[in-house]
């Protein structure tokens, strides 16, 4: 099923991330994962394209696994490191397989630079590349607080504009721990003339050394009422996680409450964290 149908329901929407294996032998850890996250009954998965786009063929290995576990799959494709070749070519699997849903992405550099040139520079071209060989469902990513290499918020926008026009479906936030953001940046963009559905993406925190990595990639606002949870918990894996897991939750509860009708969660391969996230909400969502 399309993830823009999806979007017509009227009851509150969840799915959830799962990124794939680095090598073989990690695969039936992870494909065990997505079996226990399936499980949960989401609205659909997605599955990362791995770090510069080296896990490629798993990404879409574990898509299909998700598509025959009877949920629906969102892959993962990014412009870094992949040739015309290479993403046509993994467009037709999609094809043949009938994952109808793809999220196009520029993708992260890696520190070492890339290990060949990319056909595409920008989501956008991306985009409509995708738009141009078959009928798929286009996800792309957008930044409540601005990507961190666009010089200013508007021109945030007009580029994220100039990705939806190309040929996007649907949205998905990168994650935030401020609502307030989300509900400032849906503004701006609404005013800018982007009226595609935006997912809301929320990432439950489960150890301190995770939200300092994040900061430092991202710039994300972390809300002093954060802080002080990873302050005090930080230090207590478990403790720690189940803090995490109650703030997401916490969040997720106030968007669909303000009128969010889907919610991504980052649920990082962590079946335990995605079955908090329901058992604390389930009935809201009717899970």
């Amino acid at each position: 099923m399309k993830i823009s149908e999806i979007l017509k329901r009227e009851t509150p929407i969840l799915s959830f991330e799962v990124f794939p294996p680095k090598t073989q032998d990690s695969y039936a850890a992870v494909a065990s994962a997505v079996d226990e996250i399936c499980a949960l009954s989401p609205d659909f998965m997605s599955v990362t394209f791995g770090a510069a786009g080296t896990t490629s063929d798993y990404t879409l290995s574990i898509a299909e696994e998700i598509q025959r576990k009877g949920v629906t799959p969102l892959a993962h494709l990014t412009c870094v490191n992949s040739s015309e070749e290479k993403i046509a070519r993994l467009l037709g699997r999609m094809k043949e397989t009938g994952v109808e849903n793809v999220m196009a992405l520029r993708g992260d550099i890696p520190a070492g630079g890339e290990t060949q040139p990319r056909a595409y520079r920008y989501a956008s071209e991306l985009v409509a590349a995708i738009r141009r060989q078959g009928d798929f469902c286009i996800g792309a990513a957008c930044y409540p607080e601005g990507h961190v290499e666009s010089p200013s918020r508007v021109e945030d926008v007009r580029r994220l504009k100039e990705k939806v026009d190309a040929g996007v479906n649907f949205l998905t936030t990168q994650m935030f721990f401020d609502n307030n953001v989300f509900y400032n940046f849906l503004y701006r963009i609404r005013e800018a003339g982007i009226t595609v559905p935006v997912i809301a993406g929320i990432m439950p925190v489960t150890n301190a050394k995770q939200i300092v990595r994040i900061s430092a990639l991202s710039g994300t606002y972390l809300p002093e009422r954060f802080k002080r949870i990873v302050d005090r918990y930080g230090d207590r894996p478990d403790a720690m996680m189940r803090a995490g897991v109650i703030y997401a939750a916490e969040q997720i509860v106030d968007l669909y409450a303000n009128g969010v009708g889907a919610v991504h969660v980052y649920s990082m391969n962590k079946p335990q964290v995605a079955a908090e996230l329901v058992r604390a909400f389930g009935t809201i969502i009717g899970k």
